[in-house]
């Protein structure tokens, strides 16, 4: 039989273990395609007006999203893109983003 103390090392080795995956379940990721309104460069900001995107549970909305300033090159308000967005611990970050 299993002692007290090997069934709380396993059930803490598990515990450990799910609150790894968990933490990589909290990102979650979709595709959009919208109108930039304003962009924020000083401060990796972009505000894009968009359709709703089913992966992110967004509804059509226009949102500023964290982007990093690179992705922002060629870039302008009024511009139509595509882009994919993340959300991790409820901040909406732009990953790519094309005209």
């Amino acid at each position: 039989m299993f002692s007290s103390s090997s069934v709380r090392l396993a059930a803490a080795v598990a515990l450990a273990a799910s609150a790894c995956y968990s933490t990589a379940a909290l990102a979650q990721e979709g595709s959009g395609s919208g109108e930039i309104r304003r962009i924020d460069a000083a401060a990796g900001k972009v505000t894009i007006k968009h359709g709703p995107i089913s992966a992110l549970d967004l509804p059509a909305i226009t949102l500023v999203y964290m982007i990093e300033v690179d992705l922002l090159a060629d870039l302008q308000p009024g511009d139509k893109v595509k882009f994919t967005a993340r959300r991790v611990n409820g901040q909406y970050v732009v990953v790519s983003i094309s005209k």
